[in-house]
């Protein structure tokens, strides 16, 4: 409204200039046409001469009357000079009229129009301070999402692989839908539910399922929602969300990534986290203060518990904390079947053999698996899905999409080839390492090559015995690449960096060293809003930290050893599987396995007992190393990714 006030003023004022410009040219053209006698008729309405000309047709035009000598004046003077000269003058008709009166035009021009634009800029003004302080008072209005209970979208048959966590929170449903069966028995409803697991494992997706199979309201929100910039926001979000929550009750409040506002109180850093406190010390009072005859039931998603405040982990707050690990190979089956329905599958599509080459696959990591696997079927032009596609899609997710357009030099794949052979052949021969399911030298993400060895069960405890052949083959590349080429490359960085931090925790926090003992050493007690790197104490003295470090050495130095006596013992088979690499660029399982057709099955054994002696050394080919290349390589393979 302001600015069209002024483009309004604007145009006023241009028109008002170019019409006084027009007048004083149209005075000058009157007094030229009075002197040739052209004017038949002369109107005056106050300072506005309307002029009539002579002539057929007869012309008409105004003009203002500028401030001169009186137009009677002129005339009288003309008049004069034209007797004076033997002639005579006619100015023709000359009338006077009454002025109009145009006043209210100027005073609307000078005094109303600006008041109109200053009452503009002034409403304009207003209405925006208005809509500020709605916003600024809206700051403390919960930013939770409501979802009712009579629009069911997830329930329990969606979720699958986490049949306990089903089991304990279809209580939870039991006490929403039939409270008197409890309440006769004197059970209270519990007041909250912790979901802990690692992240993709169905947190969120279980909380919707409770509430879709409870039918009640359910409010969403994330932790990180309830504090802002402005002091005293996140308690007042905590108190409106569940005041909503009783008005809508019996019904389920949400809140995902607890640790976000529910960490561990301390004294913190400057105090610069009294805000944060302040909404967990509401969000306490909420779950368990003088009024606990709500039926609300509060359901959190943490994949951090180890940092939350033990105030609100308490029973009478959070009464139970469910567990939500990645799934086993059944559960792993039982997520798959879930994620490939109504989706058209080859008949060579085994669900089973899809879930055991999957381990420590997370519910998100499958549901991502069957998504990229059908991808690459639209990307073939497929009416199905086949094993193929999902096997591609598994690499890819592992260890990210092919790369074609790297262009790797002969040496160069030489010397991958036996990298990723040292690896195979160490954990074929050494009873318990994983079986090899492939070996590759085909470029993948960063990787320039790799070998996947996948566990044919579930294992939850992880012997020493394990842990050193677990060292031996991830050494096992760089030992390849020493003893065929008397050279290492840069390709075993990250086998290096995965062998130390392994030994370095088998004698800090397993107590597995036999020279140390099993000890613990380093306090890892987390600082508030810290890192654990930062937060970690050193709790022994400079003379175990050097005997910790010989320690890992040895360890390290045993592992090397063992796999370089692997090599040798092995060397026409790690010959075998390079040439191999080479001509087919991808090796698997069975063709593996055909390399060892001599020796016993592998065995997947793990666990305690007596190690197994390692199988008796094979026929050695003649003394024949590959030729070293002359150009050492700019790049190396990454570790297998399993």
């Amino acid at each position: 409204m302001f600015v069209l006030a002024i483009g309004v003023a604007a145009l006023l004022y241009t028109w008002l200039g170019q019409s006084t410009a027009s007048q004083s040219e149209g005075y000058g053209k009157f007094l030229n046409d009075v002197t040739a006698d052209k004017v038949s008729k002369v109107v005056q309405k106050g300072d506005i001469l309307t002029i009539t000309t002579t002539g057929n047709p007869a012309a008409t035009y105004t003009v203002n009357i500028p401030p001169l000598p009186t137009l009677t004046n002129v005339l009288e003077d003309m008049r004069r000079a034209a007797e004076s000269d033997g002639g005579t003058f006619n100015p023709g008709i000359y009338e006077t009229q009454p002025a109009p009166d145009n006043s209210w035009v100027g005073l609307l021009l000078t005094a109303v129009l600006p008041l109109l634009v200053i009452g503009g800029f002034i409403f304009f003004m207003m209405r925006q301070a208005q809509g500020t302080n709605n916003q600024a008072l809206s700051f403390g209005k919960s930013r939770a999402r409501m979802f009712l209970g009579n629009k069911t979208v997830v329930t329990f048959a969606d979720v699958a692989g986490v049949d306990e966590a089903k089991t304990e929170l279809q209580e939870v449903v039991e006490f929403l839908k039939y409270p008197e069966k409890f309440n006769t028995l004197g059970a209270r409803i519990p007041r909250g539910v912790l979901l802990v697991g690692p992240p993709g494992t169905g947190k969120t997706l279980m909380a919707r399922a409770v509430a879709g199979e409870a039918g009640v309201p359910f409010f969403s929100i994330s932790g990180s929602e309830f504090v802002e910039m402005f002091v005293g926001v996140g308690a007042s979000r905590v108190r409106d969300l569940f005041d909503q929550a009783k008005r809508n009750s019996p019904c389920i409040v949400f809140v995902d990534e607890i640790d976000a506002v529910g960490r561990q109180r301390g004294a913190g850093l400057g105090g610069s986290h009294d805000e944060r406190e302040q909404t967990l010390n509401q969000i306490l009072v909420e779950m368990d203060g003088f009024d606990t005859n709500t039926n609300v039931i509060v359901v959190a998603a943490t994949n951090r518990p180890d940092v939350l405040d033990p105030a609100l982990l308490r029973p009478g707050r959070f009464d139970r904390q469910v567990i939500l690990d990645r799934p086993d190979m059944k559960g792993r089956v039982a997520i798959l079947r879930v994620h490939i329905k109504g989706k058209p599958l080859d008949k060579n599509v085994s669900i089973e053999d899809l879930s055991r080459q999957s381990p420590g696959f997370s519910g998100a990591d499958l549901a991502n698996l069957v998504n990229e696997g059908a991808i690459l079927a639209a990307r073939r032009n497929r009416k199905t899905i086949g094993m193929s596609e999902f096997e591609e899609a598994l690499e890819r997710i592992v260890a990210g999409p092919e790369r074609k357009s790297r262009i790797i030099s002969d040496a160069e794949k030489l010397i991958i080839a036996y990298h990723e052979g040292g690896h195979a052949v160490v954990q074929r021969v050494l009873p318990k390492c994983d079986p090899v399911s492939k070996v590759t030298i085909v470029s993948r993400g960063m990787a320039l090559g790799y070998t996947m060895a996948l566990p044919s069960e579930d294992r939850y405890l992880q012997s020493k015995s394990e842990f050193e052949d677990k060292l031996a083959g991830l050494l096992g590349g760089n030992a390849s690449e020493r003893m065929i080429f008397g050279d290492t490359t840069t390709g075993s960085s990250n086998d290096i960096e995965k062998a130390t931090t392994l030994a370095r925790r088998m004698v800090t926090e397993f107590g597995m060293s036999d020279r140390l003992g099993p000890l613990s050493f380093g306090k890892r007690d987390e600082l508030v809003f810290l890192g654990r790197e930062i937060g970690e104490q050193r709790n022994y003295s400079d003379e175990i930290a050097k005997q910790i470090d010989e320690e890992v050495r040895a360890i390290i130095d045993r592992a090397y050893e063992r796999a370089t006596h692997v090599l040798e013992t092995h060397r026409d088979r790690l010959e075998a599987l390079a040439q191999k690499l080479i001509a087919e660029e991808t090796v698997d399982g069975e063709g593996f396995e055909s390399l060892f057709a001599d020796l016993p099955p592998k065995e997947n054994l793990h666990g305690l007992g007596p190690r197994r002696p390692e199988p008796p050394a094979a026929p050695t080919a003649p003394a024949g190393a590959a030729p070293k290349p002359d150009v050492p390589p700019s790049s190396a393979p990454a570790p297998n990714p399993a």
